[in-house]
């Protein structure tokens, strides 16, 4: 792609150097702890990337959730916050601009995504139905088993393969879905939970003729689509370049075509919307809309702001109309896939093709000599954090949890650490620390013993849970 960003100076190319779309108003100081002082804070962190004090943390690449920087215009927008109770004039703006730009008629706002999560869940299952979704992510799935359903992973088998440069690597395998409903009939599957991005993937977008195909076939079953359109503005854009007949439409334009094969979705504003804070659940069906509406008021607040200072629904509004920006997201894609291709020259085995909103590193081939049950990814982002102050997260068998059955770890073939990277947040020059940071982990490979779990809570293990090293 031509303009993405630049790997050295781009006349060497022969042609011009690229910038982002952007330039730096404001600056947060950053510094680095000692080598004796990150030690410290590890062991009393329990060795989690969770629970580190941001302040003993160089370059934070935990998570791309609420950590991006907003422009002066939702800044701005901050200062017209609407602080009614009820009715917030906020809300409207933030309605319109969701039916513009994502076509749903209804919608319900959360605190943020996991609340959205929770109000579908609840709204939509039935104990003892299924859910197939193309692979799991953490909250989405534990509020489906929450609200009585299994989950049946029905995403393509390339996914699964870190190595594989299959172009829609999140895409549902059609033949999965058909034998799902064989299995356990069409009235037992509660809807088919599509994730555009698939993060526990490594960010692998789903092709619009996939979308397609999936929308026809559950509409001979009558079975329900709901969308987690998280990221799928950056999904949008791997439509527009490797799919026949999008490079000529606008992310925005693809973005409206693919919610229109779906029934509803939902959003944790974090992401794609540039904000820190709120979400989403919109849907098209009157009833289900109205189902929601109540729940949200016990759980969450009035259906007018949903968890939300009117403030933030400002801020969310401008986000969405920014993340749809041609420019914009090409420079967003463009700085994950810069730091990819250095570690790729280095032979630093990561998860490819490189995906919308982080460098994945396969902490299996990192560290072939640890078996899965010394948690590698785990390993990993310690060692990270320990060489540079970098913070990075595991997803691998600590994110997958236990089978609440057998109480057995789930063994996902995936084990990846993910370098996430926040929008409008680092420079090139953090990329080019953050790589040599990984190689020198890297080639220190051998000297890993791996991690033993020392304490482990009920739910979503992976925020809280505490290791010591072996």
């Amino acid at each position: 792609m031509t303009n993405q960003i630049p790997r050295t100076m781009g006349q060497q190319f022969g042609r011009r150097s690229w910038a982002e779309p952007w330039k730096i108003k404001m600056v947060e100081p950053l510094s680095m702890i000692d080598r004796a002082g990150r030690e410290k804070a590890l062991a009393e962190a329990g060795y989690n990337t969770f629970l580190l004090h941001s302040a003993d943390v160089y370059i934070d690449l935990l998570t791309d959730s609420g950590t991006n920087a907003m422009s002066d215009r939702q800044w701005a927008g901050m200062m017209l916050g609407d602080e009614a109770y009820a009715g917030s004039r906020n809300f409207y703006n933030l309605e319109q601009t969701i039916q513009t730009y994502y076509g749903y008629q209804h919608i319900v706002p959360t605190h943020q995504g996991r609340g959205a999560e929770h109000l579908l869940s609840r709204s939509t299952i039935k104990p003892g139905q299924w859910v197939g979704g193309n692979m799991y992510f953490t909250t989405t799935r534990l509020h489906q088993e929450l609200a009585g359903a299994t989950f049946v992973d029905v995403i393509i088998d390339e996914a699964h393969d870190p190595s594989n440069l299959h172009p829609f690597k999140g895409n549902i395998d059609l033949n999965k879905v058909e034998a799902l409903i064989q299995r356990v009939g069409a009235e037992q599957v509660a809807y088919v939970s599509l994730a555009a991005t698939v993060n526990m993937a490594g960010g692998q977008p789903v092709s619009m003729a996939n979308v397609q195909a999936l929308r026809q076939l559950c509409d001979r079953y009558g079975i329900k689509i709901y969308l987690d359109a998280t990221r799928l503005a950056e999904n949008a854009l791997f439509i527009q370049e490797r799919e026949e007949g999008y490079a000529d439409l606008t992310i925005a334009q693809i973005v409206r075509q693919f919610c229109s094969y779906t029934d509803g979705g939902w959003i944790s504003g974090k992401k794609d919307s540039l904000v820190n804070i709120g979400g989403w659940v919109a849907v098209n069906d009157w009833t289900l809309f109205e189902e929601l509406r109540n729940q949200v008021v016990i759980f969450e607040g009035l259906h007018t702001y949903g968890g939300m200072a009117g403030r933030d629904m400002e801020a969310m509004a401008i986000g969405i109309v920014e993340s749809m920006q041609d420019d914009y997201m090409r420079s967003r894609i463009g700085q994950v896939r810069y730091l990819g291709e250095l570690l790729t020259d280095w032979e630093v085995p990561i998860v490819q093709p490189v995906g919308g909103h982080a460098i994945f590193l396969d902490a299996k081939r990192f560290y072939p000599h640890l078996p899965q049950d010394r948690f590698p990814a785990q390993t990993l982002a310690a060692e990270l954090y320990l060489d540079s102050g970098i913070r990075s997260m595991e997803r691998g068998i600590v994110s997958a949890g236990r089978n609440a059955q057998t109480g057995d770890h789930y063994y996902p073939k995936l084990e990846l650490t993910r370098l996430t990277i926040p929008r409008r947040v680092y420079t090139q020059a953090h990329m080019d620390v953050t790589a040599e940071a990984v190689k020198a982990v890297y080639d220190a490979r051998e000297q890993a013993r791996g991690l033993q779990m020392t304490y482990e809570p009920r739910y979503l293990r992976f925020f809280q849970a505490h290791f010591k090293p072996l």
